[in-house]
């Protein structure tokens, strides 16, 4: 019995550790406000079913996408500690929307290739929603 038992238990392991790889975990975005001084935002956890992108968009309280202001590539998967450069001038106060895009359609494997509203490395969506969330540049 003791045998069987930590079979089945190992064999849990296992079925978590797939999870975790991107097989069966639902995409999202963790991140929390944070300071920008040092020209980087970080997102805690980010789980992509597939080879990706991290994305920073620009927003306000209308909570809609605005323009890129980094991006950092992403693994499939779940991914601890995503640090994106930022490509502009980010102040405190800004709200930043960390949105996870997919390495599809562009010509390029591994080049960042979207600019807002293009479909090249466009933003992923779960169940019609982008994957994202929102925080305030400290």
């Amino acid at each position: 019995m003791k045998i069987f038992l930590t079979a089945a238990v190992i064999a849990a392991g296992a079925s978590t550790m797939a999870l975790a790889g991107g097989h069966g975990m639902k995409p999202m975005v963790e991140a929390g406000d944070q300071s920008v001084e040092n020209g980087i935002v970080s997102a805690r956890t980010v789980v992509a079913e597939e080879n990706g992108w991290l994305v920073v968009h620009r927003t306000d309280a209308e909570m809609k996408p605005g323009p890129v202001v980094g991006h950092a590539p992403l693994r499939g998967g779940k991914t601890e500690d995503v640090a994106a450069i930022l490509t502009e001038d980010v102040a405190p106060g800004d709200m930043l929307m960390l949105m996870v895009h997919s390495e599809q359609g562009g010509t390029e494997t591994g080049i960042f290739e979207y600019t807002l509203g293009a479909k090249e490395d466009g933003p992923i969506r779960l169940d019609g929603k982008l994957v994202m969330t929102v925080i305030t540049a400290q």
